[in-house]
């Protein structure tokens, strides 16, 4: 089912009978906070064992039985699917709907693509839903950061609003911790001017994973660090990263083998899947005249063998993915200085 945009917020406190939600779109902090809003309101917690359960890419074979087992403590459970594959979940999850299943699925698919078939399946399932995530700008931002810091007893006068506006945004639990943050510092009754929005909100705001990664390959080093260093310190996980990087970077390999093929940079973006934010074209465009077929190909290879490395026991997996995202910046920043 279409849940209207204006529901969403009222829809992920309660999903009523709801069996499956997938959570997808551009903005991972979004993402991850409604999921995790969801889950808290089915479940009552994150990390109850008896009522929630997160599985892996590898198990969602075991998709359909879980979501039917009964809580031992009573209750609906909640089982979490945070790393996914379009057409293996797809068809674990049209086998559950099809049961008899009471648990609801929660789907985090930060990667799928706009016309995944997992999306179109939940958009026409009586008990399933898709939800966009898309970062927040002009109004809709200024909203969040009025409604955050009104939360706290705060008000925000225009000149630092149109401030923060401009530096806040990528990413929804970046966006939000910035604005608690400064919350903090203005104190129950205050107000935040333009001195003090910009005291409090730091350069790494607004920065998100992908930030990251396009970063990455448009050979900006500094940028990639920062970005990356936000991303892991807000969770992201090590192979998590670099499968967000493979996606990223076969995005690229499509684009850019369509321009072997003769089609130009602009067109070859324009038809890249999923459609690339609109923020982000300079990048994109950008990365894909520093990165030749072969070289993407050799990327890729590259970063399947970190994510093999990162998953061996007792392995430094924020090291050896830190160490592969910024072999990327670093490869694009020579070529780039060519």
């Amino acid at each position: 089912m279409k849940v209207d945009a204006r529901r969403v917020d009222a829809f992920v406190k309660d999903p009523g009978t709801c069996r499956a939600v997938l959570f997808f779109g551009d903005d991972a902090g979004l993402i991850r906070q409604r999921a995790e809003t969801m889950t808290r309101a089915v479940a009552g917690a994150l990390d109850d064992p008896f009522r929630v359960t997160e599985l892996d890419r590898e198990d969602i074979g075991r998709l359909a039985d879980e979501a039917a087992t009964l809580s031992l403590t009573g209750g609906r459970r909640v089982v979490r699917l945070r790393e996914v594959s379009d057409a293996a979940a797809a068809a674990a999850v049209q086998a559950m709907l099809g049961g008899p299943a009471p648990g609801l699925v929660v789907i985090e698919g930060p990667g799928l693509p706009t016309r995944a078939r997992l999306r179109t399946l939940l958009d026409a399932a009586p008990d399933g839903a898709a939800i966009a995530c898309y970062p927040e700008d002009g109004r809709a931002l200024a909203d969040t950061i009025r409604h955050v810091l009104a939360a706290a007893d705060v008000q925000v006068d225009r000149e630092a609003l149109a401030w923060l506006g401009s530096q806040l945004g990528a990413d929804r639990a970046s966006t939000q911790a910035e604005v608690e943050k400064l919350a903090l510092y203005a104190g129950p009754g205050g107000t935040v001017d333009l001195q003090a929005a910009m005291t409090c909100v730091g350069d790494l705001a607004g920065l998100s994973l992908d930030d990251a990664l396009f970063a990455a390959t448009d050979g900006d080093v500094a940028m990639t660090d920062r970005a990356l260093e936000l991303a892991i310190a807000e969770g992201a996980a090590a192979v998590g990263v670099i499968r967000a990087g493979m996606l990223h970077l076969q995005r690229l390999h499509r684009a850019r083998l369509a321009m072997d093929d003769g089609a130009s940079a602009a067109d070859a973006t324009k038809a890249a899947r999923p459609p690339v934010f609109f923020r982000r074209l300079g990048a994109f465009s950008r990365a894909l005249g520093l990165w030749p077929s072969a070289m993407l190909t050799g990327a890729l290879a590259g970063l399947a063998e970190a994510e093999r490395a990162c998953k061996r026991t007792g392995a430094p997996d924020l090291v050896i993915c830190r160490n592969a995202v910024l072999a990327l910046a670093r490869r694009a920043a020579v070529v780039r200085a060519r």
